[in-house]
């Protein structure tokens, strides 16, 4: 979530590497919408969709765990390739509870999502939030850059977002900078240490990460490095002697991976962390099926990571 203008409102911002036409279509179409609809795991089954002024869309999203979650959204303003409101959750026997505002504007070939969703009282936008939060709401707008991004290009890809309260110039030092990388990237529970950092473009970074019961070596490769705006590097698996090697709990795991960060300022004091995630270089199939198959683990991984990175936000502040 970003930053909201009134203590009601929840506020959602995104940039999609696609046109306005094909950020709307992904929204309307439902066929499209069931391929991205909802947080991560959960499924869509459509039972109407009439996009126009005073048309609805009833369906149930299906939860990984076998529960359904009936939905209701009536349609009241609908201009194309820029705007929707509707209101959300009311039925026959109960009143809407929210109602929700997209706006879509393009330039250069991107698209800007902005979404405000209006509750009726600040408590209720603060439980909403937190419901968001706990069941992973915010992956709904990872899994539509990931679907225009295998839409156009056919390329899977892993998506993840995240705002912090920190600014920008501070937020690309805690990725860039060797005394602070290793505090928060290692999975919770592990530690790290860089054995060899050098982290500039062309340069190459030795680490290792230990607990939970292992122990293992990687090196980072980095290829642009953008102050303070972008950050692309690629990483793969080494022994402790530095050559290459594989995974130690998943020997199907592609062998290199290339990671695309990018910090966007939200204001001077909030800054989201945009990672994206792909197989680099040469892979079998089965190593492709992996990487897609563990989207769920890789968003359960980064969300430690970040959940580490607030963590020691805290500390570096004080």
């Amino acid at each position: 979530m970003t930053v909201k203008s009134h203590p009601n409102e929840l506020c959602i911002t995104r940039i999609y590497d696609a046109t306005a036409k094909e950020v709307w279509n992904a929204w309307v179409d439902p066929e499209r919408v069931a391929q991205w609809w909802g947080p991560r795991g959960f499924t869509l089954t459509t039972v109407r969709k009439d996009v126009r002024p005073g048309g609805d869309w009833l369906y149930t999203m299906h939860g990984p765990d076998g529960v359904d979650f009936p939905n209701h959204t009536k349609f009241l303003e609908v201009d194309p390739y820029k705007r929707l409101l509707y209101d959300h959750g009311g039925f026959e026997d109960k009143p809407p509870l929210f109602r929700v505002n997209v706006r879509f504007s393009e330039t250069n070939g991107k698209t800007k999502m902005e979404l405000t969703m209006s509750l009726p009282t600040p408590e209720a936008a603060t439980a909403t939030r937190k419901f968001i939060k706990k069941a992973g709401g915010d992956s709904t707008w990872d899994r539509l850059a990931e679907f225009l991004k295998k839409e156009s290009s056919g390329k899977e890809v892993f998506v993840i977002n995240r705002s912090f309260n920190v600014g920008i110039e501070m937020m690309y030092d805690l990725w860039t900078n060797p005394k602070h990388v290793m505090n928060w990237t290692p999975p919770a529970g592990a530690t790290g240490k860089y054995i060899r950092a050098d982290i500039r473009p062309g340069g190459e970074s030795f680490y290792e990460m230990s607990g939970n019961g292992f122990t293992l070596f990687g090196k980072a490769k980095y290829i642009e490095m953008f102050k303070p705006t972008r950050l692309v590097y690629t990483q793969i698996f080494v022994d402790k002697d530095g050559k290459i090697s594989r995974h130690p709990l998943a020997p199907t795991w592609p062998e290199e991976m290339k990671t695309r960060v990018t910090f966007h300022k939200e204001d001077q004091l909030h800054t989201r962390v945009t990672v994206e995630w792909e197989v680099f270089g040469e892979a079998s199939l089965l190593e492709h099926d992996t990487f897609k198959a563990a989207k769920a683990g890789m968003t359960q991984g980064w969300t430690g990571s970040f959940d580490k990175l607030e963590e020691y936000l805290m500390q570096v502040e004080n």
